[in-house]
């Protein structure tokens, strides 16, 4: 299913610059610019709040519809987020324009669903290593996230990026062995596997049975 429309209000900036991009921030918006398909990049601005909750929501991965005084206009994909390395706070934003029903690359989040009988039954521990996957896909089709059942995973099971079933027309741009998530033993489970082995290992000492002669 893919994601449902997400809206942004933007507006033009009609000047650019450190001084202009800290009096926007001090207003509680976000300096960004627009660029893509051939065209001059816009520069906007928008409230920080109203992007945030887009991002919190999953927009960050999908398709956002911008909206200059209240009417549709271009849609655009995030591309790049810079943050304040002390705050957090997003400092400047850059936006892709894109079409509909246009074939772009994204980015789109992982997660996973069911309990893996290897954690369940078995007291393994469950990594998810890759959090989100790249694929090529019609950007009016990209999901909000693929969901990945983890109800038949054992110990010493994975799951591979190319064992996520996709969509018909995406491709998987991810490396397709690229492990996303695996169950195994946890720490105390795997030193006494490990130990184990080793006592398995250690090739055994002959007996010496009394002692031996001393030479003439």
């Amino acid at each position: 299913m893919a994601t449902k429309e997400i809206t942004l209000p933007i507006e033009r900036r009609n000047r650019t610059g450190t001084t202009s991009a800290h009096a926007l921030r001090a207003a509680g918006k976000v300096p960004a610019v627009l660029y893509g398909h051939g065209t001059d990049p816009m520069h906007l601005a928008f409230e920080a709040r109203a992007f945030e909750d887009i991002l919190h929501h999953g927009g960050g991965h999908g398709v956002i519809t911008l909206l200059i005084e209240g009417k549709k206009g271009d849609m655009a994909m995030v591309r790049e987020i810079s943050r304040s390395p002390i705050s957090r706070r997003i400092d400047h934003v850059d936006l892709q324009r894109v079409t509909a029903h246009e074939a772009v690359h994204a980015k789109v989040p992982v997660v996973t669903s069911g309990i893996a009988p290897g954690v369940k039954e078995f007291g393994g521990v469950m990594d998810v290593l890759v959090h989100e996957i790249e694929i090529e896909a019609p950007i009016d089709e990209i999901p909000q996230n693929f969901e990945i059942n983890v109800g038949e995973l054992g110990i010493h099971q994975h799951i591979l990026a190319g064992d996520i079933a996709l969509p018909k027309g995406f491709k998987l741009l991810t490396a397709a062995d690229a492990i996303v998530v695996s169950v195994e033993p946890s720490k105390t489970a795997r030193q006494l596997e490990e130990a184990e082995t080793t006592l398995t290992a250690a090739p055994e000492q002959p007996e010496v049975i009394g002692k031996p002669e001393a030479s003439a």
